[in-house]
């Protein structure tokens, strides 16, 4: 047998498996061959979507299932022992493991992690490969974990529902492993839309199980977070489970059955202390009056683990009523969980809960595939740029003189209103929904206030009136003052409920919601906080494949995407587009940017095509504050920019005239070289076709710069400085030279008939025989008919090729 001849997967079988299992690794419980554990990030292209190449190792090694160890790369026999290590550290880094190997066959390289000095890597033979305990046992030594810690750290998974991500298990050993060297306060950052409460439930499981922790107190501060929690990712603790709650409620769990929630607290509001798990509202269990303080029912010693759900918007401030729970539980192992750590001159959680252990940001979330990249669009109204003074004598639309200051966007839907601005809003994102030929997509409208979220859902009815005539939930507004919109929540989140499309709210839909679906986020609020900001960007992180949802936009009026600037934060976006005042809402279709690794501009052959084309405190009904409202006030929308990030990942801004120049010299180095191209085939919509597919729209560019152009004039003016020619230019120019002569009447006046359908509706695809189904050509005769006049369809395509020519000749 020639060794070098095999291939990778011949190495694999008959020397690296073989000497795993001669070194004591089972096959069903320790070793796990061409395991993918990311999904690929997701790449958009115009309308095109495309997903990169998962992270795949050869074998992953495990002491029990869910504890891996090692990482082996494989090669074949014509590569050197070592040839695979780099890649092995790559993994073994993401997965958080501290040993890697490379092997060709003859033997091992080996990479021990655990060392700070001396040997880090060695030589093995086939035969000396080390077995689980060994690894296992520097393993312990390196993490500190002492003897007396195994049965905690060594406790099952919960087995019988989905298996956990590779983050998700890192998260749970990071926090189990802490757990069991006797920490008792943690933190755990994980990015919107990555399982936390997935991860919340698989460390309790164990915690649990392991008779580490017997009374468990998980808490949120949304009824809805609590319910599904509930019914869903919790529900293997069964019987053993409850709420901390009086008011009964029937849930429907995702695979569609219901369940009543099992409630522990009676209608005299005593708790019922047989349970081991519970779930509360803070709001449910405490208050301001001491009476309120439900919590105090229970000894300071009851519960032994407390897990926080979004510690960051509430429980970290000392004066806060979540703090008080925490601090009343003290004895008890406190989890927080978040996807954006508070760190505030005035709050921290990261001083309460200490630095976390454990880490899985945003711009990770999206690199491994997980979670959905998204464009931003910045519209700037001259207003909100200038501001707005009224002249002398200015009454509101109450009589009164309105106050002569200049008012600015920090003013405008706070205090001051103008009714204008809403309009030309509600028009903009109305726009944008239509350009991107889905006006049923899910889309969130932040507004100041409910005040504000109310005139906002009227404009937007206003632009929507012949589907809201026909749909009556299209616009809905779900803030915490209007229970008829807190009803459509659940629909909203609800990727098979249609209804309602468009929701305006102030602060109810920022944090907590599961918005699958949902395509479109529109800020028209000021957000101050990264906090905050992060949250909203994370309304759209989530990926749903059933309905192709694998990107979203996010439309700002009031420049909360400046965060982007922030050194904190840690997921930029894949494209920047700031729109002139007629330019179209939707970006346009530019190439992707990346985080490091060069994206090409087509989908390259290892990417795979995805798609052708209860209630928080702050949102309860607010005090009335007196708003100036006024009409009359002309608003228009200024600037035309696009930002975008290039292949370093650096913020690139110019004029769409100038972006488009530089991707279509990334095509055509020349003009010889567009025009070989152009010439060189017969269908000249391919080339448009391409260059759509590669982030460059030239027939949406035409309507941009000037719609009486030809596709190919815009190319030959933008990118070469040639002067251009109208579409009935290029038809005059045709007739003079009398190319039809040659062809019979008939004949002559289909072409005729080609020739204005070019020069009127910009038509160039001129020969496909569809278009003779279309008028003129339906009343001159049937296709087949026509195209007998010239002899066949090759005799056709003939003469239409030569009417193209004759179209774009004197062009050199």
């Amino acid at each position: 047998m020639n060794k070098k001849a095999l291939s990778e997967r011949d190495i694999c079988t008959k020397f690296i498996t073989p000497a795993l299992r001669k070194a004591g690794w089972d096959e069903m419980t320790q070793l796990r061959e061409e395991v993918s554990f990311t999904k690929g990030r997701i790449i958009v292209r115009g309308k095109l979507v495309t997903r990169g190449k998962a992270k795949r190792a050869d074998y992953l090694l495990y002491y029990k299932p869910n504890i891996p160890l090692a990482v082996i790369e494989a090669k074949d026999n014509a590569c050197s022992v070592g040839d695979g290590m780099q890649q092995a550290l790559d993994y073994a880094e993401t997965l958080k493991i501290p040993f890697a190997f490379s092997s060709n066959g003859d033997g091992f390289v080996f990479h021990d992690g655990t060392l700070e000095e001396g040997a880090i890597e060695q030589n093995l033979e086939l035969d000396e490969f080390p077995a689980p305990a060994r690894l296992w046992a520097k393993y312990r030594e390196w993490k500190g974990l002492p003897a007396e810690a195994e049965p905690v750290v060594l406790q099952d998974y919960y087995k019988a529902g989905k298996e956990p991500r590779y983050y998700q298990e890192s998260a749970v050993n990071a926090a189990t492993e802490a757990i069991a060297k006797g920490q008792s306060r943690l933190l755990l950052v994980m990015a919107t839309g990555t399982g936390k409460t997935y991860t919340a439930f698989q460390i309790i499981w164990r915690l649990w199980k392991a008779g580490r922790k017997k009374r468990i107190l998980f808490l949120a501060d949304r009824n809805v977070l609590i319910n599904q929690t509930m019914v869903n990712d919790f529900r293997p603790f069964g019987q053993a489970m409850a709420k901390l709650s009086t008011g009964s409620k029937v849930i429907e769990r995702d695979d569609g059955t219901e369940v009543e929630l099992p409630l522990a607290i009676d209608r005299k509001r005593r708790i019922d202390t047989s349970y081991e798990v519970y779930l509360a509202l803070y709001q449910a269990i405490t208050g301001p009056e001491d009476s309120e303080k439900l919590f105090k029912e229970l000894s300071p010693d009851f519960f032994d683990l407390i897990v926080v759900d979004e510690c960051h918007r509430g429980s970290a401030a000392e004066d806060s009523a979540w703090r008080e729970i925490l601090e009343y539980f003290s004895s008890a192992t406190q989890i927080g969980m978040t996807a954006t750590p508070k760190e505030t001159k005035y709050v921290s959680n990261i001083e309460y809960f200490g630095k976390p252990v454990f880490s899985y940001s945003l711009k990770q979330g999206i690199h491994d595939g997980f979670l959905a990249p998204y464009k931003v669009v910045k519209v700037h109204l001259d207003r909100d740029i200038e501001g707005y003074r009224p002249e002398p004598g200015k009454l509101d639309k109450a009589g009164n003189e309105v106050e002569d200051r200049i008012y600015n966007q920090k003013d405008f839907d706070r205090t001051f209103v103008i009714d204008e601005r809403t309009k030309l809003i509600a028009k903009k994102i109305s726009e944008f929904l239509k350009e991107s030929e889905d006006r049923f997509q899910k889309t969130i409208v932040f507004c100041v206030d409910t005040e504000h979220a109310a005139r906002m859902r009227q404009a937007l009815i206003n632009e929507n009136s012949d589907l809201c005539a026909e749909f009556p939930r299209y616009v809905m507004r779900i803030t915490g003052n209007d229970n008829e919109g807190v009803d459509q929540l659940d629909r909203f989140i609800d990727p098979e409920e249609r209804f309602p499309v468009i929701v305006t709210t102030s602060r109810l839909l920022t944090t907590g919601i599961d918005a699958q679906t949902c395509r479109a986020i529109v800020i028209e609020r000021e957000v101050g906080s990264m906090t905050e900001f992060k949250q909203i960007v994370g309304r759209g992180t989530r990926i749903h494949e059933d309905t192709k949802k694998y990107y979203f936009t996010l439309i700002d009026f009031r420049k909360a995407t400046n965060h982007f600037a922030d050194k904190d934060f840690d997921g930029d976006p894949v494209q920047i587009y700031e729109p002139g005042p007629d330019d179209p809402v939707t970006p346009p279709e530019v190439p992707p940017a990346d985080d490091g690794e060069p994206v090409p501009p087509e989908p390259a052959d290892d990417e795979v095509i995805m798609d052708g084309g209860g209630l928080p405190p702050w949102d309860q009904t607010e005090g009335v504050q007196r708003k100036v409202y006024v009409n009359g006030v002309s608003v228009a929308i200024v600037a035309e920019r696009v930002e975008y990030m290039d292949h370093r990942g650096k913020l690139v801004t110019e004029s769409l005239r100038d972006f488009t120049k530089k991707e279509l010299r990334k095509h055509f180095a020349s003009l010889d070289a567009f025009l070989k191209r152009w010439n060189g085939v017969d269908r000249k919509q391919a080339v448009l076709e391409q260059l759509s597919e590669e982030g460059l729209p030239i027939e949406k560019l035409v309507r941009e710069f000037n719609v009486f152009w030809d596709p190919f004039d815009l190319i030959c003016h933008i990118a070469y400085d040639q002067p251009p020619l109208t579409r009935r230019d290029r038809a005059y120019n045709v007739r003079k030279k009398d190319v039809f002569m040659k062809y019979g009447p008939q004949a002559r006046a289909v072409l005729e008939a080609l020739l204005r359908k070019y020069e009127d509706e910009g038509v160039i695809n001129l020969d496909d025989p569809k278009i003779l189904q279309i008028k003129p050509f339906d009343s001159m005769g049937t296709p087949v008919q026509l195209i007998k006049q010239f002899g066949g369809r090759e005799a056709f395509e003939r003469a239409v090729h030569e009417l193209q020519s004759a179209l774009y000749e004197g062009v050199a």
